[in-house]
Formats: C-alpha cells, sequence, structure tokens
C-alpha cells in the first residue's frame, strides 16, 4: 500500500514539475482608445478583465507558468466595462482577486516586448490572446501577431483566442494562412450588435469579425448571445464572450495535455 501511494505522490509531483517547466504565453493589448463612428467618438478601451484572468487562473492552477507580452512592453491597460458585476455573476470574489492582480503581480506589471518574446518564442508551449476591444486598435495593426499565430500553429501549440481575439487570425494572408478550414467561434454578430448599440453607442473601424472569418475560408460557428460556448478545433480553440471562460478553460487545458503527451 505505501508503495503504491509513493507512486503516486511521485507521478503527481513529476506532472507538476513538468507543467511548470512549461511556459504560457499571454499575449495582451495596451491600446487605452477605441475610435468609434469615424473618429467622432473616443471611448476608453482595453483587455475584459474576466477574459484575461479567468484563462491565467486556469493555467496557473493547473502548474503551468506563464509570460505577458504587449506591444512596446507597455502594462496592459484594462476595459473598465469589464469590472461591471455583471460581467462576474456569482465570482465577485475572482473579480476583487483579478483588480488586485493587476495592480500588483510584478510579471504583469513589467510585460516582455512581443519582439522579444518572438525571439525566445520556443520557450512556450502555449499561447492565449485574450479579448476586449483594445487588440482590434493595436494587436489587429502590430506585424508581431501573425509571425506569432503562424509559429505556434506550425508547432502544433496550443492557440487560444477568446471573443474579439479570433480577429487577429485575419492579420495573416489567405494564402499563408494555416488556419483555413478550421472551425472558429468568436463574439457573435449580434453580440457585437448589441454592444455597439447599447455599450459603446458607436461602431468601431473593425467590425463584423464573424463574416470576415467565413469569408476568409474558416468555419464559424456560434450559440446564443451570453452562452458559456467555445470551440475547439486542432491547436486552435476560440470562445464567444465574457460568460465562455468555463468552456474555454477546459478546451484549453485539453489541448495543452494534448500538445504534452505528443
Amino acid at each position: 500500500m505505501k508503495i503504491k501511494y509513493l507512486t503516486i505522490i511521485l507521478v503527481l509531483l513529476a506532472y507538476s514539475i513538468s507543467a511548470q517547466n512549461n511556459k504560457v504565453l499571454f499575449v495582451m493589448s495596451a491600446a487605452d482608445t477605441l475610435q468609434l463612428n469615424n473618429g467622432k467618438k473616443l471611448r476608453q478601451t482595453g483587455v475584459f478583465l474576466n477574459e484575461f484572468y479567468l484563462a491565467y487562473k486556469s493555467v496557473t492552477e493547473a502548474g503551468f507558468t506563464v509570460d505577458f507580452a504587449t506591444p512596446n512592453g507597455i502594462i496592459a491597460t484594462i476595459d473598465e466595462e469589464s469590472t461591471n458585476d455583471k460581467y462576474w455573476k456569482n465570482n465577485l470574489g475572482v473579480k476583487n482577486e483579478a483588480l488586485t492582480f493587476i495592480k500588483t503581480d510584478s510579471q504583469f506589471n513589467t510585460p516582455k516586448t512581443l519582439e522579444k518574446v518572438i525571439e525566445n518564442k520556443s520557450d512556450y508551449i502555449g499561447m492565449i490572446i485574450p479579448g476586449g476591444q483594445g487588440l482590434m486598435v493595436d494587436l489587429k495593426n502590430d506585424i508581431n501577431i501573425p509571425i506569432l499565430l503562424k509559429y505556434f500553429a506550425k508547432e502544433n501549440k496550443p492557440t487560444g483566442l477568446i471573443c474579439h481575439a479570433p480577429s487577429l487570425i485575419l492579420t495573416i494572408p489567405k494564402e499563408e494562412n494555416p488556419f483555413i478550414g478550421f472551425k472558429v467561434n468568436s463574439v457573435s454578430p449580434f453580440e457585437e450588435f448589441v454592444i455597439e448599440r447599447f455599450i459603446m453607442k458607436g461602431k468601431p473601424k473593425n467590425r463584423k469579425i464573424a463574416k470576415r472569418l467565413r469569408k476568409l475560408g474558416l468555419k464559424y460557428r456560434r450559440k446564443l448571445p451570453k452562452a458559456n460556448y467555445a470551440v475547439k478545433d486542432r491547436n486552435l480553440v476560440t470562445s464567444q464572450n465574457p460568460f465562455s471562460g468555463i468552456a474555454f478553460n477546459k478546451l484549453y487545458l485539453e489541448a495543452l495535455t494534448e500538445y504534452l503527451k505528443e
């Protein structure tokens, strides 16, 4: 019996050490202002807090380490809208934990540049890009994003794109895009309409994500607004909205497990 328990402990310890030696890269937006209605209106923007923090909490609690990277190494901006209690449901304690984290965590507040993580891209077994309108401002136009996406796809490393982040697939030309034909999810057309009409009260330049993904050649999937929904196709995991954290985290951890078994 003692030998059996010792074996279990050694297996768990080995898994823990293995996970700790494997890093997941979080690529974050640093944009803080979104232009609406052809620049006639400005709105505060950034990363959606729960789309970032719930994914971070999931991978770190599974034993993985994390690096943060942003354009020019600027601290990621959090969208003030995402601190609203309605996005956290029964997780207000986690919300407060997240707010403390972004103020006090040394790694979060000293992110690497995208160029630096590209130099060391082999250090990472996976990448997650949280959603929020901020990425439609800076990451959407950053030359480093297609480099990272193509590298992780080529190496079959788990790539997680949350809510608006699947739009970054559009930064890769069709003739060299590794995700053509993949099943993909993102913020739905109706959710985009609600966000623009009732929350932001204005239209941004970059929109109609689902339509553009379909046109590029991806197989877009969606569920009802506010659904806890995510899609996994090979190494790519995509999710629909701020309420999809449970579905996304489950599928992304599955993708990491599959990658480590290869």
